[in-house]
Parts: C-alpha cells; structure tokens; sequence
C-alpha cells in the first residue's frame, strides 16, 4: 500500500527541522568561549597564518568529527554511545583507558564554562547595570542551577534550547563583524609574522603555524556531542545514518567556518597588532577588548548577551558529553566490582556531582584556562583525530571508510596538534 502523500510531506517536513535543529546544535558546542578570544591568538601569529589557517579550518573540522561520527556508527547495537562502541572494538582494558580520556578532556571545559558565566554575569551586572556585585556563591549557584534545570528537562530541551541559542549567536556574530567594517585598517600588512611581538614568543613561520592547529582544534571541536548526534541518527535512519550525518556535519561546518572566520579577519582588521598583544596581555576577550578600544556602547551592551549566549550553550553541549563519559565510567567500576547500577540513582547522582563541582570551581574562581588548554588539548586530539583514523585501519566493519589522502590528513593535523601542545607546555616551562 501507498503512504499518503500528505503523510509524506508532513515526515519530510520534519526530518529537515530535526536535521536543522542539530545542525544548529552541533555548531552551537563548539562555537562558543573559545571564538571570542580567537581572534587575539589568530592575529598576533600575522596574516599568512590567519590565512592558512582559514584554508584548513574545514577539512580539519568535517573529517575529524566525521570520523568520530563513523566510529560510533560502527557499534553493533542502535543503542551503543562512544563509550560502548570504544569497548566493543578495543576490548575492556583499552576500552577503560579511552572512556576516562573521554570524559577528562571533557569535564575540565564545563568547569570552566561554569567559572566563564560567573564572570561574565558578574561584570554585566557591575559594569553595565552599575550594581553592586551578588555574593559569588550565591550568583554561581543561581546560574549553575539554572543550567542545570534546563539540562534536566531532558536532552531533547537541551538540544532545542541549543538550537534557538544559535540564531541570534549567529546574527549578532555576523552584525558585529560588518559593524566593524568601516575601522578596518591596513596594520596587519605591516605586521613581521616571523618575529614581531615578545607576547607571542619569536617563532619562524612553520613554527608560528604548527602552534596554530591546537588553537583550531579547541575553538572547533565539538566531539562532546557527537555521540548522541550518532545515536540519534541511527535510531531515525538506521543503515542510512551514515549518508545523513555527514550531510549536517557538513552543512553545519560550513556555517562554523564562514562565521568564526569572517568575525576573526574582521576583528583583526579593525585592530592593529599591538592591540591585539594588549589585549592578550589584559587575558580579556576581544569583545571586551573592542568595547574598551571603540567606547561604543553598542558594544559594550552586546558583548555581555553574546558572551553569555556563547557560554551557554557550549555548557549545555560539553554537560551532555562529560554525563555520558561519567556514566560509562561508573558503569565500568561497577560490573568490575560485579554490581549492577539503578540508572534512576547514577543519574541523579550524577546530576548532583556536576552541579556540586561546577558551583564550587566558579566561587573559587580559579585560572584555568590553561589547564584547560594542556590537559584537555592532547586528549581531543587523540579522541578526535587519531582513534578514528586507527579504528579504519584496525576494525573490518570501518575499512569501507579507508582513504589515504584524507585519513593520512587527519592522522598528520592530530600528532601536529598534540606534538604543539606539548611543545607549548615545555616552551612555557623553560620561559
């Protein structure tokens, strides 16, 4: 029997919206924070750089997270998270090893997101209002909780609370970057990008590049929900889950670069080099930064929205990531020790966890930006780029997405960015 035309219309009208609400979400995890202060680390490496760094942007963001996306596809059962599928193919031993990797290059960001809305809500109501600032305690736990509500109405909320955060994130993006058209300047052209300002060290051009990637894989990354886009994908498509996952992580990659690099060129246009050292020098945004530089209260006001949209909706994305990593871990421990969980209990304990740890790290309010950078860096990178790239090699059911050029990219920009990081903390070390 023939399926009623209009039925037809009616689910295809509802695969593009759903396919349109992940696509929007997934943009939404990965831009975030992270985009604002972008620009400063993109400017000060110069021009030739920036513009390298343009060109890889896409193939390293849409192969690395398809790959990702292939291997928790390759599980035997619809129901299978990365944690599952990592064991499945690796084994128990490897399996442990990967599911605490995954949720520590997770958690880490969440607690810092937790800390980047205190501040960010903190400023607003001090600089912006002319409040007198609310305890700490008391406002990180008004907003920690508040995130939390809306994670506990489940994770389809989340998504959708993701997507509609992405609208006016995008919007106000895009209006920002034409607004500062008209202060463009010619600074940069002059900028020595071999060896100009002591804040950003005395590197070579390959060097000056290879420091680059580690950069673009944190300000890009979004692998901590990846996993139950996979899931969700299968369920709706089955076998063909594959095809549709990566035509939104393209679609979606697409609207990442367009927009992340369209506000970096425009913000390093509008700046000159030695704006962009003061303001890494300051450790403030470049929202922030441009608000101060211009005195514009256009700015000033938009800034705070577009940071706390920004934030949030990462929180969200990297809260759904570090549950399921937590999840998988606890219910490792558990069947070593030959227990069996309630899914109720680990839940809500989880839950209870994640607000105890996030509402405790943002009222101490620790530095933790770059332990974020060198811990949870290296193991992105090896989740991200690597382990799926080895999987094509090692795992029959993966060998149909084997080509060369492609893998051997993605292998080849994972070591550079673990290889820099690395670099990074030793060169840091020594000065």
């Amino acid at each position: 029997m023939s399926q009623n035309p209009a039925i037809t219309t009616i689910n295809l009208a509802y695969d593009r919206k759903q396919d349109t609400v992940w696509m929007l979400s997934l943009y939404g995890t990965a831009i975030g924070a992270g985009t604002l202060f972008l620009p400063i680390d993109a400017g000060l490496n110069g021009l030739l750089p920036m513009i390298i760094m343009a060109l890889l942007a896409f193939p390293m963001t849409y192969f690395s997270h398809q790959g990702l996306c292939r291997f928790v596809l390759s599980g035997s059962s619809k129901n299978k998270d990365i944690t599952d599928v990592v064991n499945e193919h690796f084994g128990g031993f490897a399996g442990n090893i990967l599911i605490v990797l995954y949720f520590f290059a997770i958690y880490p960001i969440l607690l810092m997101y937790s800390v980047a809305i205190t501040n960010t809500t903190q400023s607003f109501i001090v600089n912006q209002m002319g409040l007198s600032a609310p305890p700490r305690t008391l406002l990180a736990l008004i907003l920690v909780i508040g995130l939390m509500a809306i994670v506990r109405l489940g994770q389809q909320m989340v998504i959708k609370s993701m997507s509609l955060l992405v609208y006016p994130f995008v919007i106000i993006l895009l209006v920002l970057s034409i607004y500062l058209i008209p202060h463009w300047n010619s600074a940069i052209f002059y900028q020595d990008a071999l060896d100009t300002y002591p804040v950003n060290g005395s590197h070579n051009l390959l060097i000056t590049l290879w420091l680059v990637i580690p950069v673009m894989v944190f300000s890009f990354n979004h692998s901590p929900i990846i996993s139950s886009f996979a899931v969700t994908q299968k369920h709706r498509f089955g076998r063909e889950a594959e095809k549709h996952c990566s035509q939104i992580l393209k679609k979606s990659h697409l609207l990442m670069v367009i927009t992340v690099m369209f506000f970096v060129f425009s913000c390093v246009f509008s700046l000159s080099p030695q704006d962009l050292a003061q303001a890494k020098q300051q450790n403030i945004s470049i929202l922030s930064y441009l608000a101060n530089h211009f005195h514009t209260p256009f700015i000033a006001y938009v800034a705070p929205f577009v940071a706390f949209i920004a934030i949030s909706k990462s929180f969200f994305g990297h809260y759904l990531g570090a549950r399921e990593g937590l999840n998988g871990l606890l219910t490792k421990v558990a069947m070593v020790r030959g227990q069996t969980l309630n899914t109720k209990h680990i839940n809500h304990g989880i839950e209870l966890f994640m607000i105890l740890t996030c509402w405790l790290v943002a009222t101490i309010n620790p530095s933790i930006l770059k332990m974020i950078e060198t811990m949870g860096g290296p193991i992105i990178a090896i989740i991200l780029f690597l382990m799926p790239m080895y999987a094509i090699n090692k795992i029959p059911v993966m060998q149909k997405y084997s080509k060369p050029w492609i893998n051997a990219f993605v292998t080849v920009m994972g070591i550079i960015a673990i290889s820099a990081i690395l670099y990074g903390i030793w060169d840091n070390m020594l000065n």
